[in-house]
């Protein structure tokens, strides 16, 4: 889109020489013909190191845009990514595209449906109803059981099972509030990948990134009914028990456990090789690493058990 047509959508003021702008991205992440977003005067720092060609602004941010980089001012940028995100969406299948691609000695049922697009390795088993979207990659030796739903644009790695029911690169929960308290989607636009040797449960959730990826690092065991946020990543060898779950953008490093319906809060780092036992809730970034944690508010294992114990005896006098 021409950057003079998004200023008209939002209503910015547009002064500046015209040019393409071929999508959205974060500040750090933008490049010279993509826009980005400024919601939260803690992001000055990114402002400054922009390589965007254009940012969404408020006015009272308007002085760390650097001068390679346009300014298109708006009362509320958040709304008006959101605004934007839909005209950046991709379309959710396109018949352009090549016919799917199915590897030697893959097995594909009849009642399962490839987008145009897709591309299947070898000896994969894509078992009845299963939907795998546009431009997905699926490595070889990959199982996918029924009703499992791939959106467009993820990628599975080789030798990973999933199970009935779970779906890979659905939208993220996210969408921006207005004054009066009206909510406004977020197209989510970029991806997810499940790296090689994954096995994920039935009836898991594991979303799509707004920009960028959603990434399960090699060899993570996932079980059922578990819910990953958009822009997630979860290191390699780490477990999701059953339940259990993560808002978005939280990093967690390799070999992190996670106990049934223990969950994270969003945009938080996890060291390597922490446990969290059931019904953990995570709301700071965890730094140091392999100690084992419980409760909420969080603390470490040890600790909570001389606290419940200690409830315990008071409970009996």
């Amino acid at each position: 889109m021409k950057l003079s047509e998004i200023a008209s959508i939002i209503s910015s003021e547009f002064n500046s020489d015209d040019m393409d702008i071929t999508g959205i991205n974060t500040l750090l992440d933008a490049n010279e013909n993509e826009i980005s977003f400024v919601s939260n005067s803690k992001y000055i720092k990114d402002i400054k190191n922009t390589k965007a060609g254009a940012v969404l602004i408020s006015k009272d941010l308007l002085e760390y845009i650097p001068t390679s980089t346009v300014a298109l001012v708006t009362d509320n940028s958040y709304w008006s990514m959101a605004i934007l995100s839909k005209h950046f969406a991709p379309l959710i299948e396109d018949e352009s595209l090549d016919t799917p691609s199915i590897g030697e000695g893959s097995k594909v049922s009849a009642k399962a449906e490839i987008a145009n697009g897709a591309v299947i390795g070898k000896n994969c088993t894509i078992l009845a109803h299963v939907y795998v979207g546009a431009n997905v990659v699926v490595g070889d030796n990959t199982i996918l059981y029924p009703n499992v739903t791939v959106y467009r644009d993820c990628k599975i790695g080789s030798d990973c099972i999933i199970h009935a029911n779970t779906v890979v690169g659905s939208d993220g929960f996210g969408f921006a509030t207005n004054g009066m308290g009206e909510h406004k989607k977020i197209y989510q636009n970029g991806n997810a990948i499940i790296e090689d040797d994954v096995e994920i449960g039935s009836n898991t959730s594991i979303d799509r990134a707004v920009f960028g990826t959603t990434l399960i690092k090699k060899g993570v065991r996932i079980d059922n009914l578990v819910q990953i946020g958009h822009n997630c990543e979860v290191g390699e060898y780490s477990v999701f028990v059953a339940q259990s779950g993560s808002a978005g953008s939280t990093k967690f490093g390799r070999n992190v456990v996670m106990g049934g319906q223990s969950a994270s809060a969003g945009h938080l780092s996890v060291a390597p090789f922490s446990t969290f036992a059931a019904r953990s809730g995570i709301t700071k970034t965890i730094k140091e690493s392999g100690k084992t944690y419980a409760g909420f508010p969080l603390m470490e294992h040890k600790l909570w058990m001389k606290l419940q114990a200690k409830i315990s005896r008071l409970l009996k006098k």
